[in-house]
């Protein structure tokens, strides 16, 4: 049996979209990935896209910021085609954290943050004090302040996605995309790093992420935006969005949903074949 579910459009949030994407198609050579595509990221707001391997999660984000292009369809970002914008003008208003960045040998934390003022420079706007403060106080929100002269390429998993996360915070944008945040990452450390994306929103940011823990998503999200084979299969807040149906549809998952013990979002727990209680999960 198809499960249906409501998606929200721009209308339903009673508020323009910060990044939308409307109609979109994308791929890579002759293999389409997305079709038809429309998604809504409100503002002020943490979105998280789930969905199962390979279902276009990471091309979506990429698409939103531009690394792709869409053979059909518009990206819209604060009510503009993002195609028709400078480069320069994009990274102004959007930063991105790409999965599993890496950093050039030897480069320093402080180097590394300092790139993302890159787009704020220019020959009549060169490195300045206020670009040295800006720096700082990425890496200061981040709690990595004393880790600024030691190479990227010495810290630990955690520290390593903090760090690029301030390079993100460096380039001064209210609107965050992130791939993959806690890729690699122990539990301790991925919430460790969701923590402080939630603070980022706490601060005012609007956050778009991908994740692939359905109870990190359903934890630190506003919105879900549930995808499957290159569509949107829902969106929505996690209590509205995460039912034991749209697990089966979504993921050919056998899962229960209950009520965070220790917080007002749901909680998925898997129904596996063995260490089950059957005749009370049949």
């Amino acid at each position: 049996m198809v499960v249906r579910f409501t998606t929200t459009s721009e209308s339903d949030t009673g508020e323009r979209a910060r990044l939308a994407a409307r109609g979109v198609t994308v791929g890579y050579g002759d293999r389409t990935v997305i079709r038809d595509l429309d998604a809504v990221i409100p503002p002020g707001a943490v979105t998280t896209i789930i969905g199962p391997n390979g279902c276009g999660k990471s091309t979506l984000l990429r698409t939103l910021s531009r690394l792709l292009r869409p053979s059909r369809g518009t990206v819209v970002l604060d009510g503009q085609d993002i195609a028709g914008l400078r480069t320069r003008d994009v990274a102004r208003r959007m930063g991105l954290l790409p999965q599993s960045p890496v950093a050039p040998e030897g480069l320093t934390v402080a180097d590394l943050v300092a790139r993302g003022r890159h787009p704020h420079q220019s020959w009549l706007r060169q490195w300045s004090s206020d670009d040295a403060a800006v720096v700082e106080r990425a890496l200061a929100m981040t709690g990595v302040l004393d880790l600024a002269d030691r190479p990227v390429d010495a810290l630990s998993g955690g520290q390593r996605q903090r760090v690029w996360i301030s390079m993100t915070l460096a380039q001064g944008t209210d609107l965050l995309l992130l791939d993959e945040p806690t890729t690699y990452l122990d539990l301790a450390h991925a919430v460790d790093v969701l923590d402080l994306v939630d603070d980022l929103h706490e601060a005012g940011r609007t956050v778009v992420m991908v994740l692939h823990d359905l109870n990190l998503a359903a934890r630190y999200s506003d919105n879900l935006v549930v995808m499957r084979e290159g569509s949107v299969l829902a969106q929505g807040h996690p209590r509205e969005v995460v039912t034991e149906e749209l697990l089966r549809e979504a993921f050919g998952l056998r899962a229960r949903v209950i009520d965070d013990p220790v917080g007002d979002r749901p909680l998925v727990v898997p129904v596996g074949r063995t260490h089950v209680v059957t005749d009370r999960y049949p």
